[in-house]
């Protein structure tokens, strides 16, 4: 499928989703959300992709909504753009891969809420997160940013729209790691490149510990990830595993004598 108003580079085991509109600041229109929900289904389909990398480039990760398109929505076009929205960003929440994001330069609205979906995130340097949507009479995303910072930190962030530079970020947990200008993009293809390398299965199955686990009592989560393991362990994927971990331990101990 060819795209307009994003990239897609197939790599070694993952992918790179990159956003593509720099003349509007990588801003997310509709035909973006169509796109990007296209993109997502194809990715989550693919055996050979076990990790996706999101980006916006070096210098603007997204600057959020397309206020163009968003001034002149007729009254009746309302609650189609906004499910719009929720569908393709549903979709990429609920993606059962790991997701990185890169994120190079701002962040803003809509393009926070990206970053807030992902699994990992990875920053810029120069890198700029900010909920600005109030000013506007707009809610931001608050939920899942709140799962990552704590409820507190969370309304701090959405009622005041103040900038949170890269390494603010990082000391409050929102970013994963912080890397030079020049380095960011290679830093989130290691994670991935790592990743690639993992059990697709115990990487969908790890998802949903993440996602399920902190929204329940200690019992029951750990019942949850019990049976999980106890699922896992069950699969030939694991025998192969164990039995090449077991080849190489003979081979040690053959060296060693």
């Amino acid at each position: 499928m060819t795209y307009k108003t994003i990239i897609l580079e197939k790599k070694n085991g993952y992918a790179i989703v990159k956003l593509n509109r720099p003349e509007e600041m990588n801003a997310i229109s509709r035909e973006m959300h169509s796109e990007l929900l296209a993109v997502f289904i194809d990715l989550e389909n693919d055996p050979e992709v076990k990790a996706i990398v999101i980006t916006g480039g070096e210098y603007i990760f997204s600057a959020g909504m397309d206020i163009k398109e968003i001034a002149v929505i007729p009254d009746k076009d309302i609650d189609a753009y906004f499910e719009s929205a929720m569908t393709y960003l549903e979709k990429i929440y609920l993606c059962r891969k790991p997701l990185i994001a890169a994120v190079g330069g701002f962040a803003l609205g809509g393009g926070f809420n990206l970053v807030t979906i992902c699994d990992l995130v990875v920053a810029s340097e120069s890198a700029i997160f900010c909920h600005p949507e109030l000013k506007f009479g707009l809610n931001p995303l608050f939920y899942p940013l709140s799962q990552i910072v704590g409820v507190t930190k969370a309304k701090e962030i959405v009622m005041l729209g103040e900038p949170i530079g890269a390494n603010e970020a990082l000391k409050i947990g929102l970013v994963n790691k912080v890397a030079p200008p020049e380095r960011f993009m290679e830093e989130a293809e290691k994670m991935a490149a790592i990743l690639s390398k993992r059990s697709a299965k115990a990487l969908e199955e790890l998802k949903k510990i993440t996602a399920f686990a902190p929204r329940m009592d200690k019992i029951a989560a750990l019942e949850l990830e019990f049976t999980i393991s106890a699922n896992l362990f069950a699969r030939d994927e694991r025998k192969l595993h164990m039995s090449e971990v077991l080849f190489l331990e003979k081979l040690r101990k053959k060296k060693q004598k």
